[in-house]
């Protein structure tokens, strides 16, 4: 996917629509919008009911006649008019007025590195049915890299893992461009329904999709992998599978690992993967630079030490992992991001003439 560093000069929205989180960047008013992508509707009149934060709270408690939905998954737009009408009640009157004054907005937008035209499509529709003119897409690999200070414009590889929320995304760069990607069908939601699973199949608890929110939440907070300060645990509210009657447990650090256990092996066979088909130059260069973890779930309890076990490689999270693709956008707006390495027609020819 190219891009062109002078047209996102001339942009002033950057956006990242996550199949987890949406983030929007105003000029001069930094990130406006960090909210999850969900969305409750009213299926008998169609209103929408919350957005962001309210409607993730309504999943799983809500009436039949209300519906939680998720208009991005995979980081592709697949409901463009929901996703239309969550953006513009997440960025408010204030940001639609700015919108407004400015008849030819640019916008930025992150989309996967494998955008089919139909996605990338998907993507414009969005945003010029808010008002933008022109949409310049940057691909999400390479945003993420930027924003997480790596050198990716420099003659050196530099390996990224983007963990979201359906897939995770792998990529090595040099040059300013990606030499080699992949993906896996497991993220973050992945291994929250595995740790459901887990808890049903050997706990006999059926736990909420909140409740492993939460439990991994505090599993980051203790740096402990799932084991509360006492070393006990941290406890669990559920339903019995059996009873159908309220139960609790504790979770520890070995039943989140194990749990996830089969769906982390899939990143790890994945990375390899990419690895064979890089040049052995670029695979000397990241068993000294090591892997970057980015996205909403680099932080998963076991997934730091799990690629560092099966790679022999440094494995590092980025020091705000869950914001990397916008502010890697943001970099490049602002012109703050170190131009990417993109020889002109011009270089080439002088290329040519000293051959």
């Amino acid at each position: 996917m190219n891009f062109s560093y002078e047209q996102l000069r001339r942009c002033t929205v950057a956006v990242d629509l996550g199949a987890d989180r949406t983030r929007v960047y105003l000029r001069q008013s930094g990130v406006v919008v960090d909210e999850p992508s969900v969305v409750a509707v009213d299926t008998r009149s169609g209103a929408l009911m919350a957005v962001g934060t309210p409607a993730r709270r309504m999943h799983g408690r809500t009436p039949p006649h209300i519906r939680v939905v998720r208009p991005i998954a995979d980081g592709t737009v697949h409901d463009v008019r929901m996703a239309q009408r969550m953006l513009r009640a997440m960025v408010g009157e204030k940001v639609r007025r700015a919108w407004r004054r400015r008849p030819l907005l640019r916008a930025a937008m992150c989309v996967p590195h494998d955008a089919d035209p139909l996605a990338q499509r998907s993507a414009i529709e969005t945003l010029t049915g808010l008002g933008c003119r022109r949409v310049e897409l940057v691909d999400t690999l390479v945003a993420a890299a930027v924003g997480c200070g790596l050198p990716a414009e420099q003659p050196e590889a530099t390996m990224i893992v983007l963990c979201c929320a359906d897939t995770t995304h792998v990529a090595v760069l040099s040059l300013g461009a990606i030499v080699a990607a992949g993906r896996v069908g497991v993220g973050g939601e992945t291994l929250y329904t595995a740790i459901g699973r887990h808890l049903r199949n050997h706990h006999g608890i059926t736990v909420p999709s909140e409740t492993v929110r939460t439990l991994h939440a505090e599993a980051v907070a203790t740096g402990t992998g799932g084991h509360s300060g006492g070393g006990d645990g941290l406890v669990v509210h559920g339903r019995d599978a059996g009873t159908g009657l309220a139960r609790l447990i504790r979770v520890g650090a070995q039943d989140l690992l194990t749990a996830t256990h089969a769906p982390l092996m899939a990143v790890v066979d994945t990375i390899r993967g990419i690895l064979h088909r890089c040049p052995p130059d670029l695979v000397a260069d990241l068993a000294d630079r090591g892997i970057m973890l980015a996205g909403d779930y680099a932080e998963l309890p076991g997934l730091t030490d799990r690629l560092r076990q099966s790679t022999s490689m440094t494995v590092s999270v980025a020091e705000d992992p869950a914001a990397g693709a916008i502010n890697g956008v943001t970099a490049m707006i602002e012109g703050t991001a170190r131009p990417l390495f993109i020889p002109s027609l011009n270089a080439l020819d002088a290329l040519d003439g000293l051959r």
